[in-house]
């Protein structure tokens, strides 16, 4: 019978089947339940003593309880419950049959559920707060409301899962979503979340994609591929219209590769991957295996050595001042020659050991120029060890100073439970950026301070380059004492705490532009050395921010005979002389000795050289295009911070990307000095200002 029973006379059934639970759910009830009331009833027998054991409910009555405990609900609250008068042995199956046959709300619904309450007028906290959940899960379901009909019914009918339904709503375009679910239903390959995302984002695919490279054309129009060409559009430029079929061949091709490498190398698997990189979801579960380079053989060793004396001969030639320029610029082949032979000697292949080789596996990714690449990492099946009997560690829980409570618990428990702990801190820390921010900021800055010996909080590294060239410092550069002045204008008063802990506290005191000059400290000194030149040394990555930016290198950088003139051969300078003067201002120092020109050119390009205003500007804003920040040539008249800006959306009156919020805009005042050369640079190194506006609403 049905009856109103008292929360204080609820007790916990020892018969009850369910002997583990969820934090996140747990509080997921509490919340309804302080919201809506108690929605179904609790099922009792009669106990001893006037209490009632709880056979099915027993999360509903936990959840009352800390609502009692929290005022929210009185001791004796009245409960309506089932009363049983069953045996014992029937009330276990009952309570078994409670728990057994429920079924979790289908993500669309839940979407649905939400989208009618906010329609309703409820805002999307109110929901969140009425059913303990966060914001994000609340926005991430109506998100899922707003998909494409045909997409949203797949997931209600579970045709898709969640992570594919998530896919699709990478783009809010709803003709888009349908296309794109059209074309992955008749595909043979079964679609993953990466690849549903890429294509909704690009609804056509340029022939010079690395997946049209793979496929090729032929076989692709061979298998009903449409393509779309413009008047002017060539093989590369052209429009691939069917993507689903395009992924498909593509998936069918790398699957085949996969398997031929993986039976040409010995592994056990080869995983294939569209994408120019190993995803985290490819890789999770895996474990690097140890491998060390392929050992040099007698032969290459001693090519190497021939190599070396070979370097040695060729650098004589355009050390020697009197070498013939055809010899110079045969030695200047020659050496890069070289350097590229080298480089190739000493790209080693990585090699494992052969007892771990039968079980390994690699990734095969696709490069940008649409070539299966092996990436030369050996992975290996996560194993896990099952928790032994003796296996056990003693806990002792609680702050020093507390009453410590000490018990033995196995270490597969022990590490579990750090993990899940890890998560429940993860999720919140991922929620606050703002908090997010201060501890990559400080984890990057304290870096220099923490103890190595003391384990790591955390995975984030930044470790400052060594660079080509150990220990090398231009002490004579404006921006070696422009950094100098940079560094030690930031606030080390946090530095004082005694542990990482403590320092933390006293980094977050800091008022948000000294947190913010420690970011641009801490991203800055992770650079790599790069230069604007092919091979190695070119990293395209920088030149575009550098274009971004705007730098004008000649402010920041002027050639010397000590840098740069008495360290090249005697073309090259006056070819530099011919850039800024014409053949006419080379042709005054076509007879002079290597030495003498160098001191000469110092003049020059320093402004300090008797010469015509014009030749004397461009020599103040010339620099060795290596050195130069590359990007499209400006057209006449346009300064190099407006070939930069050019259809990049950027602000005039600040020059930095108009997609930048509006709370987190950092400018260099560099950036905005004048380009006229000579005024800026002879007064010393300019100081390098950041100017940080409205930090405290991304901190805050």
């Amino acid at each position: 019978m049905i009856k109103s029973i008292p929360l204080n006379k609820l007790v916990q059934s020892p018969r009850n089947v369910r002997r583990h639970s969820d934090p996140a759910a747990d509080a997921e009830l509490k919340a309804s339940i302080a919201a809506h009331g108690l929605l179904q009833n609790l099922i009792v027998r009669p106990g001893a003593k006037g209490k009632f054991e709880v056979e099915a409910g027993e999360r509903r009555r936990r959840a009352m309880l800390a609502l009692a405990d929290g005022k929210l609900l009185a001791r004796d609250h009245e409960v309506t419950c089932l009363v049983l008068e069953d045996s014992a042995e029937a009330a276990v199956e009952t309570s078994l049959a409670e728990n057994f046959h429920r079924l979790a709300m289908n993500p669309a619904d839940e979407a649905q559920a939400f989208a009618a309450l906010v329609a309703g007028g409820a805002t999307v906290e109110d929901v969140a707060r009425r059913f303990g959940l966060t914001v994000r899960f609340v926005e991430g379901r109506l998100r899922l409301a707003t998909l494409a009909p045909v997409v949203f019914e797949a997931l209600a009918s579970g045709e898709i899962t969640l992570d594919i339904a998530k896919a699709f709503g990478a783009t809010s375009d709803q003709e888009i979503q349908a296309r794109v679910f059209e074309q992955v239903s008749s595909a043979y390959y079964a679609p993953n979340p990466d690849s549903i995302r890429r294509m909704v984002l690009s609804g056509t695919v340029r022939g010079s994609d690395p997946r049209a490279r793979l496929v090729g054309r032929d076989a692709y129009i061979a298998a009903g591929g449409r393509i779309e060409r413009e008047l002017f559009d060539n093989d590369d430029s052209e429009s691939w219209v069917d993507v689903a079929l395009l992924e498909s061949l593509a998936a069918a091709k790398m699957e085949e590769q996969a398997k031929v490498l993986a039976a040409e190398q010995g592994l056990a698997w080869v995983k294939p991957t569209l994408d120019p990189y190993a995803s985290h979801d490819l890789v999770e579960g895996l474990v690097r295996l140890p491998a060390d380079p392929a050992p040099l053989t007698e032969a290459e060793l001693t090519r190497l050595d021939e190599l070396d004396a070979s370097y040695d001969e060729h650098a004589a030639i355009l050390e020697d001042e009197d070498s013939a320029e055809e010899a110079v610029a045969a030695a200047e082949a020659a050496i890069e020659a070289i350097e590229r032979e080298c480089q190739d000697i000493r790209a080693r292949p990585p090699v494992i050991a052969p007892e771990l080789k039968a079980e390994a596996g690699m990734i095969l990714v696709l490069s940008r120029d649409g070539t299966p690449v092996l990436q030369p990492v050996f992975y290996g099946e996560r194993q896990a060890e099952p928790a032994e009997a003796d296996d056990e560690i003693e806990v002792v829980a609680g702050d020093e100073g507390s009453d410590r409570r000490r018990t033995t618990l196995s270490k597969r428990l022990v590490d579990e439970l750090a993990m899940q702990r890890r998560d429940v801190l993860a999720l919140h820390v991922a929620s606050d950026p703002g908090l997010a921010l201060d501890v990559m900021v400080f984890t990057l800055a304290d870096a220099d301070t923490h103890d190595w010996r003391a384990r790591a909080a955390t995975t984030l590294r930044a470790p400052v380059p060594a660079g080509p060239i150990i220990g090398f410092e231009a002490k004579d550069a404006p921006t070696s004492s422009a950094l100098a002045e940079l560094r030690s204008s930031l606030d080390e008063s946090w530095r004082s705490g005694t542990d990482a802990t403590s320092r933390f506290d006293l980094f977050r005191a800091l008022p948000d532009d000294s947190r913010a000059a420690w970011l641009g400290y801490v991203v800055a000194r992770s650079l790599e050395a790069s230069l604007n030149m092919s091979g190695e040394r070119q990293l395209p990555f920088q030149d575009h921010l550098g274009s971004l930016i705007g730098i004008d290198m000649a402010q920041w950088w002027r050639p010397t005979a000590a840098n740069y003139f008495d360290r090249v051969s005697k073309q090259v300078i006056l070819d530099a002389l011919t850039d800024v003067g014409g053949l006419e201002l080379s042709s005054r120092f076509a007879s002079v000795k290597k030495g003498d020109l160098a001191m000469s050119a110092e003049r020059v390009f320093a402004g300090t050289y008797i010469t015509e205003i014009e030749v004397r500007e461009k020599a103040l804003a010339w620099v060795p295009e290596v050195m130069r920040f590359s990007s499209a040539a400006p057209e006449a008249g346009e300064s190099d911070i407006d070939a930069a800006d050019a259809g990049t959306g950027v602000d005039e009156e600040t020059h930095t990307p108009a997609s930048w919020p509006p709370d987190l805009l950092l400018t260099g005042s560099a950036t905005r000095t004048s380009r006229s050369g000579p005024s800026a640079y002879a007064g010393g190194p300019l100081p390098l200002e950041v100017e940080q506006r409205g930090l405290g609403n991304l901190w805050h």
